[in-house]
């Protein structure tokens, strides 16, 4: 059966180890929407730090965001939401005292767009923290690129949730982020939240996203490619981080980028090459052999 949907990750798959978009990989994603595969960039990041890549790709894309939580066109108008109540988040919170240096709230608001939609919230709330220091280095570089849209609360974090945000999100060394992903899934209201890890072993760095139930990658692309008329059959989906394994289980193809850790690679997914070897563009390649 034909690919009718590429599903493509941004950090480590679509971009370079620089962040940078290869030529090769823009091209063949080009090349894919003009043959008539539609293409999702599926990613943990938010749309105001989406967008700028998504800008480098001159075709129509669905944007499946913040680890499946917000599905949004090329433009940002919300196509879907899923929020996490705030009795769960207030809950979390009090619960991970140990690790609230590095967590924040995250809102999402419609910045408005070229049919005339007006905006929706203030933009500059969307990612509300109370103690993160932005001058580590795993952390500066979020920042500088997003500082628009960060704000600090005026008092407990817990005090900000004047509405239901969209995921709580957590970042610290490896270590510390699998011990809190372990408390995360042993709280009492495990059933009611997702938890979505994010490793960069090789900087230390690891990314907790807390979503809704049933909120993820692969749940989100699921609930979208049904109501396209497809299946997971229809759908290629290229990824390199663990927050990517449901995203891959879903598709009648799976490809994992080189540059993947071992133990995602052992998982029985195809193999292609880094994303600093153009290991997207021979991914895709394969849809019109």
């Amino acid at each position: 059966m034909p690919v009718r949907l590429l599903a493509i990750d941004i950090d480590g798959t679509l971009l370079d180890s620089r962040g940078r978009l290869p030529d090769a990989h823009r091209d063949a994603v080009v090349h894919a929407a003009a043959s008539g595969i539609a293409v999702a960039l599926v990613t943990g990041r938010s749309f105001h730090f989406a967008r700028p890549v998504a800008d480098l790709l001159p075709i129509p894309l669905t944007l499946i965001l913040n680890n499946g939580a917000v599905v949004k066109d090329k433009r940002g108008a919300t196509l879907a939401r899923h929020v996490v109540p705030r009795n769960a988040v207030r809950h979390i919170l009090e619960r991970t005292r140990a690790y609230e240096d590095g967590v924040a709230i995250v809102f999402d608001y419609d910045p408005g767009d070229e049919a005339g939609r007006p905006p929706y919230g203030d933009e500059s709330r969307q990612i509300v923290f109370e103690r993160m220091d932005w001058t580590v280095v795993n952390r500066r570089g979020y920042f500088d690129k997003n500082k628009a849209f960060i704000a600090s609360s005026d008092g407990p974090l817990a005090d900000a949730l004047s509405e239901d945000p969209i995921q709580v999100m957590f970042n610290g060394g490896v270590t510390s982020m699998r011990e809190l992903v372990a408390q995360l899934r042993s709280l009492s209201i495990a059933p009611h939240i997702s938890v979505a890890l994010t490793e960069y072993e090789h900087r230390d760095f690891s990314l907790v996203d807390v979503n809704a139930a049933g909120c993820s990658k692969g749940s989100t692309l699921a609930r979208w490619v049904e109501s396209q008329g497809w299946s997971g059959a229809d759908v290629m989906a290229v990824g390199d981080n663990w927050n990517d394994v449901e995203m891959l289980d879903f598709a009648g193809a799976a490809f994992v980028m080189a540059n993947a850790a071992d133990a995602l690679k052992s998982r029985g997914y195809r193999l292609t090459g880094s994303n600093d070897e153009n290991g997207l563009a021979a991914a895709i390649e394969t849809c019109f052999q």
